[in-house]
């Protein structure tokens, strides 16, 4: 008897390593995802949700009072999941703990759905751009989770990046935990945008890991359309309830 199936393919496939969920550590069922469809279905995703800032509400194809009240700088915001777990896990484990093979899963799983949308009819942006990040964090956490979320989008998608074309000038204090307001405050004069950038004309996405009052984003996107943009999108991992909301 032969110690290894006749045909090649299966030979092949008998010696490639096997995914395992990154959730159970059981063997994953997906090709190139590691994660099974049993904790892929019971992710925490966003159902019924505010069509351009994307906050949590009880009935689909609604817009939120806040957004009805004063339209933000971007246009709409594309987010999978709700911040809750195992998701929340996930990204504090990615972004604080440096462990990036989590942040790596949840970029595939959101390029997957950024494709799902733009087959759906959502406009492909021309250009992605990752949030930047205080130095003073960068230099203690060694990298931007925006950056690395942006690069992969980037190449599973076959959108450009640019890395440097938004800078933030001033180390503002850290925004979790603060309120919108708060937020607002620290963020005044933060950001500037490259002199080489050429945003004039063009659809433009922002991408981050969460977002929570849309302050960032918000200013962000309001930086850019000054500047001539067409259009700011924001692509995130997950997003936050308004604080109250269940």
């Amino acid at each position: 008897m032969p110690l290894f199936p006749a045909s090649l393919a299966h030979r092949l496939a008998w010696l490639r390593p096997r995914r395992h969920c990154q959730l159970c550590d059981e063997a994953s069922d997906h090709a190139e995802l590691s994660i099974c469809s049993a904790c892929q279905t019971d992710l925490p995703w966003l159902g019924a949700h505010c069509q351009v800032c994307a906050v949590p509400l009880p009935a689909q194809g609604m817009i939120c009072g806040a957004c009805q009240n004063k339209p933000p700088s971007f246009a709409r915001v594309e987010a999978p999941w709700r911040y809750a777990f195992p998701v929340d896990n996930l990204i504090t484990r990615f972004k604080h703990q440096g462990q990036w093979p989590h942040g790596r899963l949840l970029g595939e799983l959101l390029a997957e759905h950024l494709s799902h949308a733009y087959d759906e009819g959502l406009a492909r942006p021309q250009v992605l751009l990752p949030v930047p990040l205080a130095r003073k964090r960068q230099r203690l956490r060694g990298f931007n989770q925006a950056q690395m979320l942006a690069t992969w989008l980037g190449a599973s998608l076959g959108l450009p990046v640019q890395h440097d074309w938004l800078q933030r000038r001033i180390d503002t204090p850290a925004q979790q935990g603060l309120d919108a307001a708060t937020r607002k405050r620290n963020l005044r004069q933060a950001f500037t945008l490259d002199a080489k950038a050429q945003v004039a004309g063009c659809h433009l996405a922002l991408v981050d890991d969460v977002l929570t009052t849309g302050a960032t984003a918000g200013t962000l996107a309001r930086l850019l359309r000054h500047a001539g943009a067409q259009r700011v999108d924001v692509y995130c991992l997950a997003r936050t309830p308004r604080p109250g909301d269940g």
